[in-house]
C-alpha cells in the first residue's frame, strides 16, 4: 500500500470521530457567539463590553480545559490497552480537578471585576461589563465538569451524546437570551447582564443531562468507576497534573495573547474593540473546525500508542494536520470574499462593519497557520509530548506575535490592522516548529 493510501484510509476513522466532537465545540463557542449577536443588536458598547468580558472568561476557561486535557488522552490510552476501569477512574479524578479549577479560577475573575479601569478600557465598557463578568466568571462550575465528562465520552468513541447536548444547550442559550436581553415573557430587559444569566442557565442544564446521562448508560458501565465516592489517589491526580498544567500553559499563552490583544484594542477606542470582537467570533468559530480535529488526533494517537500500533503514529498525526491546514485554507478564502457581509451580520454600525470587514482579511491570511499549530500540537499530546510544545507556543505567541502587534498597531499606527497582522506572524512561527516537532519525534 503507498504512503498516501495508508495516509487516507487513517484519516477516515480520524475525521469520523472530530465530526462529533468539532460540532461539539462549534456549539460551545456559539453559545458566546449567539451573546455578542444578541447582544450586538442593543448597541456597540455593550458588544464591546461582551468582548472585553469575553476575553477575560476565555482566558480563565482554558486553562481551565487544558488541566482537562489528561481526561481525553489517559482515559484513550487505558481504553485502547483494554484497562476499562482506568478509564473510569481517570474520569473521577478529573471531575475532582474540575471543580478544584472551576472555584480557584471563578475566584480569582470576580476579584478583578472590581478592577477592571486597571486595564484602560473605555468607562462606559467597564461599568457594562463587570456583572456579565461575575455572573460567566461563575458559569465555570458546570463548564468545566462537562467539558471533563465530554471528554471521557470522546476518548471511549461515545462523541454523539455530548454533541446533543451541547446543541441542546445553545437553543435554550438563545431562548433564554431572547427573554433577559429584550424582555420577553413578562422579563426585565436585563441586556448583556440578561445574556450572563442565560449562559449560566444553559451551561448548568448541559452539565447534568449529560451527569444524568452517564449514570444510566448500559453501554458505559463497564468502564465507570466502581466507588464514585472511594478516596482518591494521589499518585493518579499527580499524573493528570502533570501533564495537564503544561498544556494548560499552552493554552494561556494562546489565549491570554488574544485578551492581550483585546487591551490594544480598547486602547484604540470602541469602534476598534467591536470590530475586534466581531474577527475574534468569526476566527474563534472557524477554530473549533481544526481543534476538534486537534483533539480526535490526540485520542487516536493515545490508542495506538496503548494499542502498540507505533507505526500508525506519522501516518495518523500528519493526515490530521494535512487536513486541518487544507480545510483552514477554505475559511480564509471566506473571511477575505465576504469580510463585509459577514460583518454586517454582527451590528449595524457602519463603522464598526467597515473595520471588522478590513480585519476580516487578516484573520483569513492566518487561518492556515491557525489550522496547523493546533493539529500539531493535538498530535504531539497524544504522543505524551507536551513540555517543549508550551516552550514554542510561548515563544511564537509572547516573543513574536505580541511584539509585532505592538509595533504594527501601536508605534507605526497601523491600528487594528497592524495589531492583527502581528498575530499572523506568531500563529506561522509556531505552526512551523510544532509541526517539525512532530516530523522529528515520529520520524523512523
Amino acid at each position: 500500500m503507498s504512503a498516501l493510501s495508508e495516509t487516507l484510509r487513517e484519516l477516515r476513522p480520524t475525521l469520523w470521530l472530530a465530526l462529533p466532537i468539532t460540532t461539539g465545540h462549534l456549539g460551545q463557542i456559539l453559545l458566546g457567539l449567539t451573546d455578542s449577536v444578541m447582544v450586538g443588536r442593543i448597541g456597540a458598547v455593550p458588544l464591546a463590553a461582551s468582548a472585553f468580558a469575553g476575553a477575560l472568561f476565555g482566558l480563565a476557561f482554558l486553562v481551565g480545559v487544558g488541566l482537562l486535557t489528561p481526561v481525553a488522552v489517559r482515559a484513550a490510552e487505558s481504553f485502547g490497552a483494554g484497562r476499562l476501569r482506568d478509564s473510569g477512574e481517570t474520569l473521577r479524578h478529573g471531575l475532582v480537578l474540575a471543580a478544584a479549577a472551576a472555584v480557584a479560577l471563578a475566584s480569582v475573575v470576580t476579584a478583578l471585576s472590581g478592577s477592571l479601569h486597571w486595564f484602560g478600557q473605555p468607562p462606559e465598557v467597564v461599568a457594562v461589563a463587570r456583572p456579565y463578568l461575575i455572573i460567566v466568571s461563575w458559569s465555570l462550575l458546570p463548564s468545566l465538569g462537562f467539558v471533563a465528562l465530554k471528554s471521557y465520552y470522546e476518548a471511549l468513541h461515545e462523541p454523539w451524546t455530548p454533541l446533543y447536548l451541547v446543541l441542546a444547550g445553545v437553543v435554550l442559550n438563545c431562548f433564554l437570551n431572547w427573554v433577559l436581553i429584550y424582555g420577553h415573557l413578562g422579563a426585565p430587559a436585563l441586556g448583556l447582564t440578561g445574556a450572563g444569566w442565560a449562559t449560566l442557565v444553559a451551561r448548568l442544564a448541559m452539565l447534568v443531562a449529560l451527569g444524568w446521562h452517564l449514570r444510566h448508560s448500559r453501554a458505559l458501565a463497564a468502564t465507570q468507576p466502581l466507588r464514585w465516592w472511594a478516596p482518591l489517589e494521589r499518585s493518579e491526580l499527580a499524573a493528570q497534573l502533570a501533564t495537564g498544567w503544561p498544556v494548560s500553559l499552552q493554552l494561556f499563552f494562546e489565549v491570554s495573547l488574544f485578551s492581550v490583544t483585546a487591551l490594544l484594542m480598547g486602547w484604540l477606542g470602541t469602534v476598534a474593540l467591536a470590530a475586534h470582537q466581531v474577527a475574534l467570533n468569526c476566527a474563534s468559530t472557524t477554530f473549533m473546525f481544526p481543534l476538534g480535529l486537534s483533539h480526535a488526533l490526540a485520542v487516536r494517537l493515545s490508542h495506538a500508542r496503548g494499542a502498540g500500533q507505533a507505526h500508525l503514529l506519522r501516518v495518523i498525526g500528519f493526515g490530521g494536520i494535512g487536513a486541518g491546514a487544507a480545510l483552514m485554507a477554505g475559511f480564509g478564502v471566506i473571511f477575505i470574499c465576504a469580510g463585509p457581509q459577514i460583518a454586517a451580520g454582527f451590528i449595524h454600525e457602519p463603522q464598526v462593519v467597515a473595520v471588522a470587514a478590513r480585519l476580516l482579511v487578516v484573520v483569513g491570511i492566518f487561518q492556515i497557520f491557525d489550522g496547523t499549530q493546533v493539529t500539531a500540537m493535538g498530535a504531539l499530546r497524544g504522543l505524551g509530548d507536551v513540555r517543549l510544545p508550551t516552550a514554542i507556543t510561548f515563544v511564537g505567541y509572547w516573543l513574536c506575535a505580541l511584539p509585532v502587534a505592538w509595533v504594527g498597531g501601536i508605534v507605526l499606527h497601523g491600528g487594528p490592522v497592524g495589531i492583527w497582522a502581528g498575530l499572523a506572524v506568531g500563529l506561522g512561527l509556531g505552526a512551523l516548529l510544532l509541526a517539525t516537532r512532530f516530523a522529528v519525534l515520529t520520524r523512523t
